[in-house]
């Protein structure tokens, strides 16, 4: 499994993220490939910056006649780019730094949905752009007290918005990333000029953004979580907690706009893989969860499987049991680490016509577990090793490999799982050898 992890120590913002995401190796044109396909009077400058003694990319986004000002990274106490990009009724403002005229052209919500359905990117991304941009629309709405349909953008903050949101969509989707997890957001602090007035940070359309996230306010002041990047952390659907157990492979660092002692403006990304509990070596223990259910139609009881197993849980099995009123059942049974019982927990309640659930810890003893690999004649299989005081235990080949193979070069799958372990039994006799 493959996961992102997002250090928000400074806050985050959109150009942040761009520029995280090249840092880690996401090709910058890809980026103005997007621009391109989206058709709006917008381009990116990437370069290299050192903030605090750390080397990290700065992504400016640019309209026609904006001009980098290189005084944002030398200690101003600027807010970050952007904040008043949503308007409603007749009363435009905004925010860019490069434009001193007042804009009356606005884009609306529908505009900006239309202009991204168009737009030649990859489909998950089109989604996930499409899914920041609802809500981001959705929570304006709700501050202003009106129907998301009346919403709208400014035409400076429409574009810059768009190609923060978009570009970052595009980005996220082409790192092929299975769980993005994120940190604790620093907020910063002190008050900002916006649409509403003079308001607090954050201000309310990122407040209402930020409900049921953990945030704090430390180090500098100012708005160091924009609404753009609000609603891609929304979008993302990022989980927040610690780092969890992984094997880090790369990192970005994506600079915002302030050069301050002792505070690194910019957002971290760290890629890599997971660790399975299993490699830890810490302690084994596993929770249980369990609910007997006779009123849920056999398809749904599949379905829910599916949604445990992609939220974490490590094993489901259903058994049938005889229940009260001689009705026959389903027991369900869950297998997952402590710290996903409870998000466990609430989708079994949400998504069964179960009342309720039972937990408990129990202990577990696993075999070490690691991957060799083979060639077939149809392509890489890995096999899946099981020690035991340093022995081979057990091994079997991936199944998943397997299947992709055989369902790829239209070959019996016992065929492709047979070869695979007679490639591995020779290659042991020749090392033995």
């Amino acid at each position: 499994m493959k996961i992102a992890y997002l250090d928000c120590f400074a806050g985050f913002s959109g150009d942040r993220m761009l520029g995280a995401l090249v840092h880690a190796g996401v090709d910058a044109g890809l980026f103005r490939e997007t621009i391109a396909a989206l058709g709006v009077d917008g381009h990116l400058k990437t370069e290299h910056v050192n903030l605090s003694g750390m080397s990290a990319t700065k992504v400016h986004v640019l309209l026609s006649g904006d001009r980098i000002d290189h005084t944002h990274l030398q200690g101003n106490h600027h807010s970050h780019e952007h904040t008043n990009t949503l308007t409603h009724g007749h009363s435009p403002v905004h925010s860019h730094d490069s434009h001193n005229a007042i804009h009356t052209h606005e884009r609306s919500l529908r505009e900006i949905e239309d202009l991204i359905s168009r737009a030649a990117i990859d489909a998950d991304a089109r989604a996930l752009a499409l899914h920041a941009f609802h809500i981001l629309g959705e929570a304006e709405a709700k501050i202003l007290n009106i129907p998301v349909d009346e919403i709208h953008f400014h035409e400076v903050g429409a574009i810059s918005a768009l190609v923060e949101i978009v570009c970052s969509a595009v980005g996220c989707i082409s790192l092929r990333v299975d769980r993005w997890v994120c940190s604790a957001l620093n907020v910063g602090g002190g008050t900002v000029p916006c649409a509403h007035g003079i308001f607090p940070v954050p201000i309310p359309v990122t407040a209402e953004l930020l409900k049921n996230c953990p945030v704090y306010s430390s180090g500098a002041q100012g708005e160091l979580v924009t609404p753009a990047g609000a609603a891609i952390l929304r979008a993302l659907r990022v989980e927040f907690g610690a780092m969890p157990p992984m094997v880090p492979e790369n990192l970005g660092y994506g600079a915002g706009i302030r050069d301050l002692p002792g505070f690194a403006d910019v957002v971290r990304i760290t890629l890599g893989t997971a660790v399975e509990a299993e490699q830890l070596n810490t302690r084994d223990v596993v929770t249980v969860i369990e609910t007997a259910l006779d009123d849920l139609p056999p398809q749904v009881v599949g379905y829910v499987m599916d949604q445990l197993l992609a939220n974490g849980a490590l094993d489901v099995m259903v058994t049938p049991v005889q229940m009260k009123k001689s009705r026959p059942g389903h027991l369900l049974t869950v297998l997952c680490m402590p710290d996903k019982a409870n998000a466990l927990c609430d989708l079994l309640l949400r998504e069964t016509t179960t009342l309720g659930v039972r937990m408990r810890e129990e202990k577990r003893k696993c075999l070490q577990r690691t991957f060799a690999k083979v060639i077939t004649p149809w392509g890489e299989v890995r096999i899946k090793l099981g020690y035991l005081c340093g022995e081979v235990a057990n091994c079997s080949p991936e199944f998943e490999d397997c299947r992709r193979i055989a369902e790829l070069h239209k070959v019996p799958l016992k065929t492709v799982m047979q070869e695979a372990m007679r490639l591995y039994s020779e290659k042991c006799l020749s090392v033995a050898d």
